[in-house]
């Protein structure tokens, strides 16, 4: 029991960290996109956009997978390492090389010559990343995500806040946006083998291969498929609709996706590693699953619904009055938060178990309904794209959480359950959004004092909801969340209680009667 509680608490300052640096980054991320919206153009970001989506595309199998499968490893061998370091960089390389010289055809693809010379630029980003694969998986394995976040901070506040804002203030165009992800890139690599050397031994051995290519492999055509699925949109506007539409759905895709990305991105970095060390421990398993979904919906349903009544006046003070016809195809995407975030925590546990291969023909359609969905909606432009990934991002959720649930054993009626309060909290706080809304709007109030207000009653809402009935809008599990959290807060007069307490995000406890 003590392992287990030295392991859950650890598990939370991790998840602690992890938002710290997960969050200072979308934090840059956010302000860096403020400032970039109003010195490019859409167009600007729909050229890299549409380079971006071959690159990430291809960045599946520059790695195969093999980072993930050192983390997953119980028994892990020096020739791992080694055989790891020596692939992910020779693919690295031939990856990179790879998309140089089809730069012409996917350029002509896109129907945009501007995209040629970006892609050759972006690609020698493989090579780089590369390098830093082993060594950022050594240190998800050691759950060292305190010194990880700091890296991320780092690179992102070099590469966008300096450079990339840099060039965009010198008038070097789509260029800020090509230059700012190298360095960030070429930052976090250089950090990363600084501090964790690489292995001298860069000869692969075939057994070593073969056995991290088991989960490699089913984790790589998982990703494919996954890929395929985040990038298939942007690839049908790109090649259907054009740059310039590209590059305003490509914002509103980001914002919807900042905060649940950031927050899924959080709970996967540091629960995939830590319940594959748990992997056999099924009643720990499930509760973990559970208490994530249960904390996914808490986070996300009310923020979507805020940011769907609030959107004219988010856009506006994010992205500025020229890019007002990023507002319906956000407002549409937000309504997939929830549904885009809570599958990562499936998709955790799936991987932690080793379930990549029924993961990985999920994956495949959920790709083949984003891409068949954005080619129907395309027709209604980038609010009918819109529409057609909300769609794919239902059917993903509905498959991914029925595997969820199969792997923990668990019922759909305990799934069910996990977000009732979530959805009690969304509606209260969005009541009061709406109402505060309609008020300042009618008053003709800025955007940024309406939505500092609206904001902030929903805030005040949700704190006295809580406090008044905190079993109806936080459940189970929210109260359980909100009491590990306090287990952290040192207070003599409770010392000896919290003693007897199990504050861990994998306590073997899953009953949701507590």
């Amino acid at each position: 029991m003590n392992d287990a509680k030295g392991m859950a608490q650890k598990t939370v300052i991790s998840l602690l960290w992890m938002g710290y640096g997960k969050g200072g980054q979308s934090l840059l991320r956010v302000l860096a996109l403020v400032i970039l919206a109003r010195l490019l153009t859409p167009e600007d970001f729909g050229v890299v956009g549409a380079a971006v989506v071959v690159v990430e595309f291809c960045g599946i199998f520059s790695q195969l997978g093999l980072g993930p499968a050192l983390v997953l490893r119980r028994e892990l061998e020096p020739r791992h390492v080694q055989t790891a370091f020596a692939v992910s960089l020779a693919f690295g390389v031939v990856i990179g090389a790879a998309i140089w010289l089809s730069a012409p055809v996917v350029a002509t693809f896109f129907r945009t010559e501007s995209v040629e010379p970006v892609i050759r630029a972006l690609a020698w980003v493989f090579p780089v990343k590369g390098l830093s694969v082993v060594a950022e998986s050594l240190l998800q394995r050691d759950l060292r995500f305190r010194w990880l976040a700091n890296v991320d901070v780092i690179a992102y506040a070099a590469g966008y806040g300096v450079v990339g804002i840099g060039l965009a203030a010198a008038g070097f165009g789509v260029w800020a946006l090509v230059g700012a992800t190298m360095c960030e890139s070429i930052g976090r690599t250089c950090i990363l083998l600084v501090t964790h050397p690489p292995p001298r031994r860069l000869l692969p051995e075939k057994r070593a291969f073969m056995e991290l290519m088991y989960f490699g492999g089913g984790f790589t055509t998982a990703r494919f498929a996954g890929d395929l699925a985040l990038q298939g949109d942007k690839l049908v506007v790109g090649r259907w609709l054009g740059p310039a539409a590209l590059g305003l759905y490509g914002r509103a895709y980001e914002l919807m996706a900042r905060p649940a990305a950031l927050f899924g991105q959080i709970l996967d970095d540091v629960l995939f590693p830590t319940m594959a060390r748990v992997q056999g421990d099924l009643p720990r398993l499930a509760a973990a699953y559970r208490r994530g979904v249960a904390l996914i919906a808490l986070v996300m349903l009310p923020t979507s619904v805020m940011l769907f009544l609030l959107a004219p006046e988010v856009i506006y003070l994010v992205l500025g009055p020229k890019w007002a016809d990023v507002t319906v195809p956000f407002q549409i995407l937000t309504v997939g938060m929830l549904l885009r975030t809570s599958y990562k925590m499936s998709d955790s546990l799936v991987r932690a178990t080793g379930a990549v291969y029924r993961r990985a023909w999920r994956q495949l359609i959920y790709a083949f309904l984003v891409i068949a969905g954005a080619w129907i909606g395309q027709h209604w432009g980038i609010a009918g794209v819109a529409l057609g990934v909300l769609g794919a991002l239902a059917v993903n959720f509905v498959l991914m959480a029925q595997l969820g649930l199969r792997e923990a054993q668990m019922t759909w009626g305990t799934f069910g359950r996990a977000h009732l309060p979530a959805l009690m909290l969304a509606a209260a706080s969005g009541g009061v959004v709406w109402v505060v809304a309609g008020l300042l709007r009618q008053g003709g109030a800025h955007p940024g004092a309406l939505v500092l207000a609206a904001m902030s009653a929903a805030l005040v809402c949700a704190m006295v909801v809580t406090w008044c009935a905190p079993r109806l809008f936080l459940g189970p599990d929210g109260l359980w969340i909100l009491e590990v959290l306090r287990s952290f807060v040192p207070k003599p007069s409770n010392r000896s209680a919290r003693a007897k307490e199990e504050p861990v995000f994998l306590s073997s406890a899953v009953s949701t009667d507590r």
